[in-house]
């Protein structure tokens, strides 16, 4: 190994004991590890002498990803091992989720364990044993979840897991904007994610020394997926993927998957040359981009056990189960013995991995980006529009935000951006903040340094935000185009759910998503750009993690922004408009609408009909049709519904019924006295139909019914029957009134298609 992994010891003597033995521990460590991990594929019984296992020690319905997870061992023990010998507490992060089995082995052969693991499991017949009965147990606890602490994929129990994986190709997009300066990650990595998500191939084109830690990508390459090859494999293995790495900006490095110290050493390789290549740029004798070390671990899959380099290895490597089949039990066990590591071998090697006392660091549950806790120091004063000043929300929040960053200049920032932030109205944090890039363009708002991070991909650059859990973030989008931003934004939102559940929730400052370019003022690009799926799925995501709101105007805009990052562990998702609208909330009413998710805005509540507006649009059409009942005599209320999911008819849990809105605000809102609602809504009508808490009986709900094309903001909601008039209409039939009580002949003929509607749905109050 480099000479560089020593010279971090304050010990010499301590060194010297490594260079002789650490080889020989981290060999027996993994083999002891790998020996559990077919254990918790296959047996319901473990027996630490090593006996053979009879029929009945097998389970009937064996599971797991083990070929993937024998892989993983040698990793996450050179891993160990590296912090050890350094004596630093690396984090680490796995995009292979469903190799968790490695790590939780791994983690009960050395001790680190989180609470629900280390109260369960310990290094005994009876604690393996119900180790490896909890695998893919699926047993119920009393409130009807999951009863085992251990997961099928990365779990919150896992000790130091930050990510799932069950979603492959995110932490290939993340990793390179995780750790802060000073900060040290190995990021395992999957084959089979090159060919899911290519963004990873643009890692050293946002990797500066200036704000990022030193990162370790390691790609497990055992040259399979579920059912055949990986596509890497069938185009030249490791030398083709090597050359792809170079011509992408990396400096790939080839090891040995099946030796920990390979592993150990090319963390240590990689770190230097990164370290030093960041000290040519301080210096100025080099420039960016950096060559990242990229390296390569290669192994057979399931290396180590019968089947290995099989397509069975990918999940159950044996020809047959066990517990059934007298030649798949014979295999087991012979694959077995030659991994057993007798106790006494395995309790001298623990000592050179138990160092973080006598090291002075943390265990690696504990590293730096399992335990980030970020709040904002100073929360800079709104500029608050005047009402009935013409203003743009996405201008409004634009300004604000750049006030945040040069409030807060002790955090990073990562701005998310699908190339469109200028015609979204961000125009000053572009200027403040700018396109990353290695050349800037002169004349443009870019710069070698920017925090904007920007690729015409929407998983990548929202990744690059979620990544950033040390500073401040913030993604902005079409809301069409944001739909490709689910998958990444759903797992995040369930790791983070389940880190609340298990009483230690994330503590990483929320994350504001922000929507333009919206369905209804997107109509000249066509109905492709006009499509609010993504609000509506996130509507039924837990809506204490998930929240949606629909700012009004600019006022309720940046009040919502606001609250979002005085807020932890959250994904904030503002579908906002970006046209210049009149502001219809003062300072006051837009923060008592972020604080209860709605207000009562015009009329009297205890009146029979009650217009309910979600969007600023809607809302727009909602006053109209209100003003228009108003001056024919007829009583109504006019709530702005801006957060639904406080709402729903029906909270899930305790922790969703905690954050809703409560009883009394509901009744006071919509009292029983209300005979007929109607909802004029952004989402379609289905989406908000089965949510809210009126009795279907009485509910009316417009939106977009997939009508579009090429049309302004009026066509939009008139086509979708979302104008004033078709709201009208609605109710009008309803009520069995007579149209001709409400609306004039010319509006009638509007309706009817002989007139022109369009002037007759602009805003004019």
């Amino acid at each position: 190994m480099s000479q560089y992994i020593y010279q971090q010891h304050r010990d010499e003597h301590l060194a010297r004991r490594y260079r002789e033995h650490d080889s020989e521990a981290a060999d027996h460590l993994t083999l002891a590890a790998m020996w559990l991990v077919v254990h918790m594929t296959y047996a319901k019984h473990v027996y630490t002498d090593g006996r053979p296992l009879a029929a009945k020690d097998f389970k009937a319905d064996p599971q797991g990803h083990t070929g993937g997870a024998l892989n993983m061992v040698p990793g996450y023990i050179g891993y160990l091992a590296a912090n050890a010998l350094c004596g630093i507490t690396r984090s680490w992060l796995m995009g292979q989720g469903h190799c968790v089995a490695a790590i939780d082995a791994c983690n009960l052969l050395v001790g680190n364990m989180e609470k629900a693991h280390a109260d369960r499991y310990d290094w005994s017949d009876a604690g393996l044993s119900r180790f490896v009965q909890d695998f893919y147990s699926y047993a119920l606890n009393a409130q009807g979840g999951p009863a085992s602490p251990l997961g099928s994929h990365v779990n919150v129990n896992t000790a130091g897991g930050i990510l799932e994986g069950g979603y492959l190709g995110f932490a290939e997009l993340q990793y390179v904007h995780m750790p802060l300066p000073g900060e040290q990650l190995v990021a395992f990595l999957s084959d089979g994610a090159f060919e899911e998500q290519r963004g990873s191939d643009w890692a050293p084109r946002w990797w500066r020394a200036e704000d990022c830690g030193l990162v370790t990508p390691i790609m497990i390459a055992n040259g399979r997926r579920i059912e055949q090859r990986s596509s890497m494999f069938q185009q030249g293995g490791p030398d083709w993927f090597a050359a792809h790495l170079r011509l992408n900006g990396f400096d790939p490095l080839l090891i040995d998957g099946t030796d920990p110290a390979a592993f150990a050493w090319a963390i240590f390789e990689s770190e230097e040359r990164l370290q030093g290549s960041a000290e040519a740029i301080a210096c100025g004798t080099a420039r960016y981009p950096l060559p990242l070390r990229y390296v390569i671990a290669t192994a057979p899959k399931g290396f180590g056990f019968p089947g290995a380099g099989t397509n069975r290895a990918h999940g159950l490597p044996l020809q047959g189960n066990p517990a059934d089949n007298a030649d798949a039990r014979n295999a087991f066990n012979l694959g077995a013995e030659k991994l057993y590591v007798a106790a006494p071998v395995l309790q001298s090697a623990l000592p050179y991995f138990l160092t973080h006392q006598a090291q002075s660091r943390v265990h690696e549950k504990d590293h730096p980006l399992a335990r980030r806790n970020v709040v904002l120091k100073h929360l800079p004063q709104p500029e608050w529009c005047q009402v009935n000043e013409v203003h743009s929300p996405m201008s409004a929040l634009d300004a604000y935000f750049v006030a945040l960053t040069k409030a807060n200049p002790e955090l990073r920032v990562r701005v998310g951006n699908p190339d469109e932030l200028q015609s979204n109205r961000f125009h000053s944090t572009l200027a403040h903040l700018r396109h990353r890039v290695f050349e800037p363009e002169e004349g443009n708002d870019e710069a070698v340094n920017g925090s904007v991070i920007t690729a015409l991909n929407e998983e990548a650059v929202a990744c690059a935000a979620l990544g950033n859990k040390g500073g401040i973030n913030l993604v902005v989008t079409y809301e069409a185009f944001a739909v490709k931003m689910l998958g990444v934004m759903r797992q995040q939102l369930i790791f983070a759910r389940h880190q609340k559940e298990a009483g230690t929730p994330p503590r990483w400052l929320s994350t504001p998503f922000l929507l333009s370019s919206h369905t209804w003022e997107n109509g000249k690009n066509e109905q492709s750009h006009q499509d609010p799926t993504l609000c509506e799925a996130l509507l039924s995501e837990m809506s204490d993690t998930s929240v949606v709101r629909f700012p009004a105007d600019a006022n309720s805009a940046v009040a919502a922004l606001v609250d979002c990052y005085q807020r932890q562990g959250e994904l904030h998702t503002l579908i906002v408009p970006k046209q210049s609208l009149p502001a219809l909330l003062d300072s006051e009413q837009a923060q008592q609408l972020v604080q209860d998710g709605a207000l009562l805005l015009r009329g009297d509540n205890q009146a029979t009909v009650c217009l309910v507006a979600i969007g600023a649009y809607q809302f727009q059409q909602c006053q109209m049709a209100w003003q228009r009942l108003a001056d024919r005599g007829l009583k109504a209320s006019l709530i702005y519904l801006m957060e639904p999911g406080r709402f729903r008819r029906h909270f899930r849990d305790a922790w969703e019924r905690q954050a809703g809105a409560s009883p009394t605000l509901i009744a006071q809102l919509f009292p029983a006295s209300v005979k007929t609602t109607l909802v004029a809504t952004h989402t379609r009508p289905e989406a908000i139909f089965g949510l809210i808490p009126i009795p279907p009986a009485q509910c009316l709900v417009h939106g977009y019914r997939n009508r579009g094309g090429t049309l302004d903001t009026e066509g939009m909601l008139f086509t979708n029957s979302c104008s004033w008039l078709h709201l009208l209409q609605s109710l009008a039939d309803a009520q069995q009134t007579p149209l001709t009580n409400w609306l004039d002949p010319l509006e009638i003929a509007a309706l009817n298609g002989s007139e022109d509607p369009r002037p007759m749905v602009q805003f004019n109050i």
